[in-house]
């Protein structure tokens, strides 16, 4: 059984040029989280490393401010 190389997946954040990604944006934060609540990993969404930090400061960041929910029933 051969694996298959997939095309390795490009960052959107630096595809825009965005530095801060903003914990305000509750819509743009939900892309990256599971339908339970979940952060989504990096190998999932893209995300490079130094995006992938930012982004999982602002959801907790959105969490603790009542804008996203930290476990979705």
């Amino acid at each position: 059984m051969a694996r298959r190389s997939r095309r390795p997946r490009v960052c959107q954040f630096c595809l825009d040029k965005i530095s801060f990604i903003d914990y305000k944006e509750p819509e743009k934060l939900q892309g990256l989280m599971t339908d339970h609540g979940k952060i989504l990993p990096r190998r999932k969404t893209g995300t490079c490393a130094k995006h992938q930090r930012g982004v999982s400061t602002a959801i907790k960041r959105a969490r603790h401010l009542a804008l996203l929910p930290y476990h979705v029933r």
